[in-house]
């Protein structure tokens, strides 16, 4: 487990500034990333097709190893030092700032690795304890997820993004679907443009409509179908 001249692994609070070096590297991570996509539901059809979502957050794992039982060569800490001195400053990352009322925001650094992320969850395993039970050996399992700062336009209620895909149900205008979808009921024309509707009080249950994305609003508190 001797890493002794390595660049050492690195969580830092990006709230706090607080620094916590890990005792040793990891001796591997695992960088996980993927999509999320939706399958839609049309009658007739034996197979569904699948619509784009959006991304997922990568998440970075690894196994975080801990051991005080004798005393390092730099004498860091003295031989026999309950461990959970050391494993407690991550687990801690779990709590809530009471300024944010939100885990802190991290920054993992190992060498030219650098990743925005939060602690998702610590898995604590002892396996070795001094006579009076003192725990001095451990490994953290831990998980970190991605966090990416994202500057989101809203306009009276509704999110600029990508357009929807949806099935009608008995009994929902479009108005409705304007207010469900695009935070304001007056814009029930744009998805009858979007659609190629004709009669907007007579469509078929089942029919699959596309939700378009939200335009700026030319006419607040138009006329409802």
């Amino acid at each position: 487990m001797a890493d002794a001249g390595l660049t050492k692994a690195l969580i830092l609070n990006m709230q706090t500034n607080e620094q916590i070096p890990v005792m040793y590297n990891p001796e591997e991570f695992k960088l996980e990333q993927g999509n999320n996509f939706a399958e839609v539901g049309i009658p007739g059809l034996n197979m569904s097709p699948i619509q784009y979502v959006r991304g997922k957050a990568r998440t970075l794992a690894m196994d975080l190893f801990f051991d005080t039982y004798e005393s390092p060569a730099d004498r860091r800490w003295p031989a026999g030092t309950d461990v959970r001195q050391y494993t407690g400053q991550i687990v801690r990352l779990l709590d809530k700032l009471p300024d944010t009322q939100a885990p802190p925001v991290l920054l993992f650094a190992l060498a030219q690795f650098q990743f925005q992320c939060v602690l998702v969850d610590v898995n604590q395993r002892f396996t070795m304890f001094l006579r009076d039970g003192t725990p001095v050996r451990a490994t953290l399992s831990v998980r970190f997820q991605e966090y990416v700062r994202v500057d989101v336009q809203i306009q009276t209620g509704f999110f600029f993004g990508p357009p929807t895909l949806i099935t009608i149900t008995k009994g929902k205008t479009l108005s409705a679907l304007a207010y469900d979808y695009l935070g304001d009921p007056s814009l029930w024309r744009q998805i009858a443009d979007a659609n190629n509707i004709e009669d907007p009080l007579n469509i078929p249950p089942g029919t699959p409509l596309t939700i378009p994305r939200a335009a700026r609003l030319a006419n607040p508190g138009g006329p409802r179908p």
